[in-house]
């Protein structure tokens, strides 16, 4: 449990090599969600950052979770402790623990790497973000991760001798695999604490960074950064997203100085993005498409694209008959997949694996079209999809335009299990110092979206509620809608 360390790196080799199973974990779990976890792994040793040692240790010794935290020896988990060399500080506190270094120091030097039994043993157990409920435990196989990390490696075109900068957590889905792949071309890894825009700018020319990758978040970073934090860089850098699509203007920003951008979907159990699709601000239209439209040009530009080489199959099907839908841009499916770059399974609960892989196929619970070119565009979750009438919205297009607006730091669209003929209402996080108001925001949105029934009705502002792991948490939004709707009604 530690941030973008230079340890968590190694352990990433340390302990496979061990015989053991490696899971990273989410640096923003709180003390119940960390107590859920660990009660699933029952881990033999837990390496921790120093300054969240206070954390992990209140847990073990939770005389209410001392027994179900102790693994199958019947002990509690030994804890290290990792002290990043890049704080000013050494964080003090009275526990009795090991230290990383020291005890990689009592190795021993003529120690043999343990190679797995079997190609499909487990290598790593990483963790769903738990937004609809009880994170899930998903396994990771050697032969996964072998083949993911080749796929990372034809698909980015990342050449030899890489320059990686690690702006994607290592725990989300083991950096989403670069982590072996930057091993494999014997890469320069190069390892931030904090994400931010200068870190970024100052570290791409310090160290002619030619990767980077991460959630969209981190290209409005760059777009909006100061102009003194906005270094020249040497030569352009690759920059892999995965997650809402960006507007269009943060998009041409972020090219503009120096960043490729490539456009990815996946999940946990796909190991990370398996499908992508480049973006250039310049791209081949059909003669009868208006080279100035910007919302058709936004709309070929998110589609993600082809799968990854080193996954058999994606597609876009009818759940119930598992029928391929009509490549027709229109017909809505759920996007599956299938192929070795899948997850083992969930641990511990064979029930849940056996559904999720239903047909042959992983059901990403996912909506999708095909497009006549075969690319896959990614329409809303399942879950989250709004139906009116004959109509089904998008509740991320509707959040895509809604953080086009200058004042909007985040969105969030959703509209109440319960009602027939469901409107979208729009929840939104202001920019610090930025004030709008819900007829604004809606006019907006009218401005930009080719259907009325699309356009929020109501707007809400504040801070959105978010799990551990930092996903907005829509099930919270749909239970709190009614009341701010009442409220709202009774103020006015």
């Amino acid at each position: 449990m530690a941030p973008n360390l230079p340890a968590l790196y190694e352990l990433h080799f340390a302990v496979p090599m061990a015989g053991a199973t490696l899971s990273a974990l989410n640096v923003s779990l709180d003390e119940q969600a960390l107590t859920i976890i660990l009660h699933q792994l029952r881990p033999k040793i837990i390496f921790v950052d120093s300054e969240l040692a206070h954390l992990v240790s209140k847990v073990i010794h939770n005389n209410n979770n001392t027994h179900l935290l102790e693994n199958h020896h019947d002990h509690q988990p030994l804890l290290v402790t990792i002290h990043d060399v890049s704080l000013d500080r050494r964080t003090q506190w009275d526990l009795e623990v090991r230290e990383y270094e020291q005890t990689v120091a009592m190795g021993e030097s003529d120690f043999q790497a343990m190679s797995p039994t079997n190609e499909c043993d487990p290598i790593s157990v990483n963790f769903t973000s738990g937004s609809t409920g009880t994170p899930k435990a998903v396994a990771y196989s050697h032969r996964a991760a072998y083949l993911n990390s080749l796929g990372l490696i034809l698909r980015y075109n990342m050449g030899k001798s890489p320059v990686f900068l690690w702006t994607v957590d290592m725990f989300r889905c083991n950096g989403w695999c670069f982590t072996w792949a930057m091993a494999e071309l014997g890469g320069v890894d190069v390892c931030i604490r904090n994400v931010l825009a200068k870190i970024i700018f100052d570290s791409v020319q310090l160290h002619k960074v030619t990767h980077l990758c991460g959630k969209p978040t981190i290209l409005n970073m760059i777009a909006d950064s100061p102009p003194v934090d906005q270094k020249p860089l040497p030569s352009v850098v690759d920059v892999i997203i995965a997650g809402a699509f960006p507007t269009n203007p943060v998009l041409k920003r972020v090219q503009e100085l120096g960043f490729d951008v490539v456009y990815g979907y996946g999940t946990t159990e796909a190991l990370g993005p398996a499908l992508i699709r480049p973006w250039r601000s310049t791209q081949h239209h059909h003669h009868d498409e208006d080279e100035d439209n910007d919302h058709d040009d936004h709309n070929l530009k998110c589609r993600e694209g082809l799968h990854n080489i080193t996954l058999e199959a994606a597609d876009v099907k009818d759940p119930t008959n598992l029928q391929s839908v009509p490549s027709d841009g229109k017909t809505i499916g759920e996007i599956m997949l299938r192929g070795n770059t899948l997850m083992a399974g969930y641990v511990g609960d064979p029930d849940a694996t056996q559904e999720a892989f239903s047909g042959g196929w992983y059901r990403t619970e996912d909506l999708g079209v095909r497009h006549s070119d075969g690319c896959i565009e990614v329409i809303d979750r399942a879950r989250d999809i709004i139906v009116s009438g004959n109509n089904w919205i998008s509740t991320l297009e509707i959040e895509g335009v809604l953080l086009s607006h200058p004042d909007v730091a985040e969105a969030a669209v959703v509209a109440p299990y319960t009602v027939v003929g469901q409107v979208p209402r729009a929840f939104v996080k202001l920019k610090e110092g930025r004030c709008s108001k819900t007829e604004e925001m809606a006019e907006f949105c009218a401005d930009r979206l080719q259907e009325a029934a699309k356009v929020p009705k109501t707007v809400f502002f504040g801070d959105l509620p978010k799990n551990s792991t930092g996903n907005v948490q829509k099930s919270v939004l749909r239970e709190r809608e009614p009341m701010l709707v009442h409220r709202r009604s009774t103020a006015s």
